[in-house]
């Protein structure tokens, strides 16, 4: 019991917080966001009327997740 009410009289201290800034978040939101969109393109556009690579490689690569995400491919 006298362990605890010792304990207790000693706080810890505790971590600052420090705040980050829009300009040190801003350009890895905007590359999060460019990759994130041509992920999309590439699984839901690519082989298609706007098809960039010819042959089917990409539709083989990326084919379950059009499944996934709901888009149609055959």
């Amino acid at each position: 019991m006298a362990q605890s009410a010792a304990s207790a009289s000693v706080s810890p201290t505790a971590p600052a917080i420090v705040p980050v800034s829009l300009k040190e978040i801003a350009p890895w939101a905007v590359f999060t966001g460019v990759l994130a969109l041509i992920l999309l393109y590439f699984v839901g556009a690519e082989q298609g009327a706007t098809s960039l690579i010819s042959g089917e490689s990409v539709h083989e690569w990326v084919h379950d997740g059009r499944h996934l995400l709901g888009f149609p491919c055959h």
